[in-house]
């Protein structure tokens, strides 16, 4: 793409993530930046020679770091994996930011928590990651705490839009063919809509904070998994023929944390920063039907 000097370029990573995908929808109301959308195939950010030679291309002012490995099941029987890109890719994003003077705009997880407390995690709270899942992402985190001053950390749960894999597409679909759903209710968190990260995250360039430092976002409430699968269900019309049933009992090869609920008051505080409830957000999703 072609890039202007007096413009700020922007490069996104995992391109084909949700949230990257999600961030293509909006990068037009935001004209005064270039956007550099890169898929895992085109960087391989565990390759330090790649990530390199791609910045050697282009003087990037902000990367946003969208590529992770996500499959928490799949993690605890390739750890070294989920640690290459998680840890070791954020590593080389890392120092490819410090060396161009660039700010790091990093996805983490509630999954460094170990999801024992009762009250909403703060920025605060020690992480205690019992999955490696969790391990990876939080050694991400470190590398950056090490590396680089200029640096925003978002730490998001339970994700969801009209794109990839997620729980939220997962229900639409099985209620297409199902009349009955067993849903677990053991674990307590925040639905959040990766449609409303995408704006809070442009809104964060837009702005040229300099509020560098650890965030939450998620939007607003709590649920469990049951919870959000009947407000899906009733948002699409469809909870009516549908038998929607709670277990406590939903086995899983990775520990996940009972309780992840984020705390967003210094989001709120610091970066002025409207957020949804987690169901007028889940309604606003056009998709939905």
């Amino acid at each position: 793409m072609n890039y202007n000097s007096e413009r700020k370029n922007v490069l996104i990573t995992g391109s084909k993530s949700q949230l990257a995908q999600c961030l293509f929808d909006i990068k037009d109301q935001y004209p005064d930046f270039d956007f550099d959308f890169t898929s895992s195939e085109e960087l391989d950010i565990s390759n330090t020679k790649e990530i390199e030679d791609y910045f050697d291309k282009v003087s990037y002012d902000i990367v946003i770091n969208c590529a992770a490995y996500t499959n928490v099941e799949l993690a605890e029987k390739e750890s070294k994996k989920a640690f290459m890109v998680n840890a070791i890719g954020v590593k080389n994003i890392a120092e490819a930011c410090k060396k161009n003077d660039a700010t790091l705009i990093h996805i983490s997880t509630d999954y460094v928590f170990d999801g024992k407390k009762e009250t909403p995690y703060t920025e605060e709270d020690l992480p205690n990651p019992i999955n490696e899942y969790g391990k990876s992402k939080l050694e991400g985190e470190k590398e950056i705490l090490k590396i680089l001053d200029k640096y925003f950390i978002i730490r998001t749960s339970w994700l969801y839009s009209k794109y990839g894999h997620n729980f939220f597409k997962t229900i639409l679909r099985k209620s297409r063919t199902e009349k009955q759903l067993t849903i677990t209710a053991s674990e307590t968190g925040t639905p959040t809509n990766a449609h409303d990260l995408a704006k809070f995250i442009l809104e964060i360039v837009s702005s040229n904070s300099s509020d560098y430092g650890l965030y939450h976002y998620s939007n607003l409430g709590e649920a469990t998994w049951h919870d959000f699968a009947e407000e899906i269900l009733r948002a699409s019309g469809k909870l009516s023929e549908i038998k929607l049933e709670k277990t406590d009992n939903y086995p899983t090869f990775a520990v996940r944390p009972k309780y992840g609920v984020l705390s967003k008051e210094k989001t709120i505080k610091v970066l002025k920063n409207t957020i949804l409830h987690w169901k007028d957000s889940l309604r606003n999703l056009h998709s939905i039907n």
